[in-house]
């Protein structure tokens, strides 16, 4: 984003729409607690939606993806006829994809118009035009909504000596034609090399290392019917990582983040395959260069004891 849509951009962002997701209340937590202290510490201010519903995640999608389209854009109705917002950030990949797709489908696709319109009447409420709202992702909100230069001037405990591979799983580029804003240029974020975490960690401080597998699936959708494939895959991420010298690798989806932490504990057990790297949130390590504590932004609900990399850094 360049010239005079970033100014637009810092005052859109400012006040958003929050979409949590399911995950976000359960597993993800800790993503839900840091992302609200950053955004606390940023000035940058979340409504949650009120009476948000799942967003149809893999499971509705598989069986009809039109009712899945529904369940999303009902999120993205209430934001945009009850809540009057302009802007919805969800920080869960598949949220962020699945609003993102009923976007794209209530636009190109008239049986899904069809068939959204007819199930929101049933509902009682307003059926949502594509255009309505514009959905972001965590990244986008602070990578926009404050920008590096502002995100270092107010860091007060430098990541410097922290070595990170930002891994942000399959589903925040993909499909690419979901995500027309992207690979707009200079200031945009790239579907075959996403930079936005890199951007924000090196303005906290952070050394982001060379890693491959950034985009790699980590398996998340087989993890209950082929667990074996799902810790294979994971154990691909943790041993680029660590090849790549990483401290920690940095999450921006709470899927992507219980996947990586659950199979390395599987990889050593099953497998006997044991990696040290660790796991944070990226709104976990800015949260700690911008001075909170560890435990404002929940690195003691991690399974992956990420503390630990931060006391060895002389971080905490």
């Amino acid at each position: 984003m360049s010239g005079p849509d970033v100014k637009d951009a810092k005052a859109r962002y400012r006040r958003v729409a929050y979409y949590p997701g399911c995950a976000l209340e359960g597993t993800g937590h800790a993503y839900n607690r840091s992302t609200k202290a950053v955004g606390k510490a940023l000035g940058l201010a979340l409504d949650e939606v009120p009476n948000w519903n799942c967003c149809g995640a893999m499971e509705v999608k598989n069986i009809d993806p039109k009712v899945q389209t529904y369940l999303s854009s009902r999120v993205l109705s209430i934001a945009a006829n009850e809540m009057h917002a302009s802007v919805v950030m969800a920080p869960c990949n598949g949220c962020y994809h699945n609003l993102k797709k009923a976007e794209y489908d209530l636009a190109k696709d008239e049986s899904s118009r069809e068939v959204v319109g007819r199930i929101s009447e049933k509902a009682g409420h307003a059926t949502y035009q594509a255009g309505q709202v514009e959905t972001i992702h965590a990244l986008d909100w602070i990578k926009h909504g404050i920008g590096e230069g502002a995100l270092r001037q107010r860091v007060s405990n430098s990541l410097k000596g922290l070595k990170v591979a930002n891994y942000y799983g399959c589903m925040y580029t993909r499909p690419r034609h979901i995500f027309p804003e992207k690979d707009q240029g200079p200031g945009t974020e790239s579907t075959s090399q996403p930079h936005f975490m890199d951007d924000l960690l090196e303005a906290a401080g952070a050394t982001n290392v060379d890693f491959p597998l950034k985009t790699a699936c980590c398996g998340g959708a087989h993890t209950l019917s082929d667990s074996d494939t799902s810790t294979k895959l994971v154990l691909n991420i943790l041993r680029a990582a660590e090849a790549a010298g990483a401290d920690v690798i940095a999450t921006e989806c709470p899927t992507c983040h219980s996947g990586l932490e659950m199979h390395q504990v599987r990889a050593e057990k099953v497998l006997g395959e044991k990696t040290s790297v660790k796991m944070l949130y990226f709104t976990q390590l800015l949260g700690i260069a911008l001075g909170l504590s560890p435990r404002n932004v929940g690195v003691q609900e991690n399974v992956s004891d990420g503390l630990e990399a931060l006391k060895e850094k002389g971080l905490v």
